[in-house]
């Protein structure tokens, strides 16, 4: 396992992403991490991200000093290095010139991380802070024009230092000196698979509920879909499936939920009708962060009654997964909280159920390998994500039935022209926003005063970061043609262009 601690980067969920990438196993942690606490996942590394303090300012963030005497590798990044060279005795200071961009590196020495990668690299570079000494004991291993210290080694102590940024897709050769760092460095095999989750996890499962009954919350989408499977398999008769119908869920899913697990798994599967109940509490509601709230508290208050007509229950299963985990609760260290995820920050803090997330951990497409590893169909896998707090958070605004009406109606129509263009398995997620706005119009001779619609389409990867899709102008004039006709109080619709970040990918 490599521990990476978090100095507030905005790059740390692609520093996982590239160890994960390599087949060995991470996890993200706050860079103020007790040394106790790391010592107990006994790494074979650790990677040091990096973040926007400098190193020699009195409030900069310092991990626990114990770190330096792990006896593990240590790869720091930009900040990370900056940190490595002040503990050793080197000196930071503020750059001549700083570096936000393309560089070039020439390598001195093509030893430990830089073995195979050549004489010179394109990198990354986004700092304005650099290393102007090195620590005693440290040798040069990279330098560019305006860094003379890009990179820097203790090949005894095994500690490693990159001004760059690896983890970053404009840093080419970056996944090749993550792998060194790995194998080379840390001796780490390329182990981890979702075969050896798979093993790993069901066993953890079992352990964990013993003889117990357990519920999990069923949404019909990939993630509830591969942890309701995952569990499943570990424990069977055990499990009890609860579907919530909230009234803000994608056209049609109830019956797809009904059709495609019903008969698929050895656990019961329950539909609770439960729209009045969640539409009564958002009445009026058009904050974003008390909609998440009030969902996750009804949701959890749903299963905990569903659990007493079971019997006895002690666990609840969420499909929560690392990108909520990360926006909710700031496991990065001093990251700012970007949203609550109604499955995570917005549960209620005294719950009886005890919490199962066997993903926790996953990226999106971790969480699709695993499906295909657990046999699930693919027309479940290749679904797009949509929020747990459903068309609540499309509906820009306070919900109402007729205004969730109007967006699911709308987003059905995104969803089938997006299909029938051949795109929906190319892109991540494609869907239609109610915006708290009216538009002007004319149908029919008469002039209209209805609402506007946003559709909006994105790449990525993990979720964690996202590019607007170029649409084809034929496939958006379909879109908007339909909807306009066919959605009775929809006049307008626009399309989004905003990448994540600066943006989300959802408006709310």
């Amino acid at each position: 396992m490599i521990v990476i601690l978090d100095f507030g980067s905005q790059y740390t969920q692609l520093i996982a992403r590239r160890v994960r990438e390599a087949k060995v196993y991470c996890e993200i942690f706050p860079f103020r991490t007790p040394i106790a606490e790391i010592e107990k996942r006994k790494p074979s590394g650790l990677i040091l991200s990096g973040g926007p303090s400098s190193v020699y300012q009195a409030d900069a963030p310092r991990p626990d000093a114990g770190i330096w005497s792990l006896g593990v590798p240590v790869l720091g990044i930009c900040y990370g290095m900056q940190l490595m060279t002040e503990h050793f005795g080197g000196r930071v200071k503020k750059a001549d010139h700083r570096e936000y961009g393309h560089a070039e590196i020439e390598i001195d020495t093509a030893n430990g991380i830089f073995g195979g990668l050549g004489e010179k690299l394109p990198v990354w570079m986004s700092h304005g802070d650099a290393a102007d000494e090195m620590p005693r004991d440290f040798v040069r291993l990279a330098h560019s024009r305006n860094s003379p210290f890009a990179a820097i080694a203790n090949p005894e102590l095994r500690f490693y230092g990159v001004q760059f940024h690896p983890e970053v897709h404009h840093t080419p050769a970056g996944p090749q000196l993550v792998q060194n760092f790995l194998t080379k460095v840390c001796r780490e095999k390329a182990s981890w698979t979702m075969e050896s989750f798979v093993q790993t996890e069901l066993q953890a499962l079992r352990d964990k509920i013993g003889k117990g009954h357990v519920i999990c919350a069923m949404s019909g989408g990939v993630d509830s879909s591969v942890a309701a499977t995952l569990v499943d398999r570990a424990v069977g008769s055990q499990l009890t499936c609860i579907f919530v119908d909230n009234g803000l869920l994608r056209k049609g899913e109830k019956e797809r939920v009904d059709k495609n697990f019903k008969d698929r798994f050895k656990a019961e599967v329950r539909i609770v009708d439960a729209a009045k109940r969640f539409l009564a509490k958002l009445d009026g509601v058009d904050d974003p962060e008390r909609k998440r709230k009030i969902i996750g508290n009804e949701f959890i208050e749903i299963f905990e009654e569903e659990a007493r007509k079971i019997g006895p229950v002690e666990f609840l299963v969420q499909g929560t997964l690392y990108p909520d985990v990360i926006e909710s609760v700031s496991v990065k260290g001093p990251s700012a909280t970007i949203k609550t995820h109604h499955n995570v920050g917005g549960l209620p803090e005294r719950m009886h159920l005890k919490l199962i997330e066997p993903l926790r951990f996953l990226f999106k497409d971790e969480v699709r390998i695993l499906g295909r590893e657990l046999d699930i169909p693919e027309d479940i896998l290749r679904r797009h994500p949509f929020p747990g707090p459903g068309l609540a958070v499309r509906v820009l605004g306070p919900v109402t039935r007729e205004r969730a009406e109007l967006v699911r109606r709308a987003d059905a129509i995104v969803e089938e022209e997006i299909r029938a263009a051949g795109l929906y398995d190319q892109m991540w997620q494609a869907f239609a926003v109610l915006l708290p706005v009216s538009a002007v119009g004319v149908m029919g001779d008469e002039r209209t005063y209805e609402n506007v619609v946003a559709v909006r389409a994105v790449h990525s990867a993990d979720g964690m970061t996202a590019d607007w899709v170029h649409l084809p102008y034929e496939v958006l004039a379909k879109i908007s043609g339909r909807i306009i006709n066919e959605v009775r109080g929809i006049n307008r619709v626009v399309y989004d262009i905003s990448s994540k970040p600066p943006a989300t990918i959802e408006w709310e």
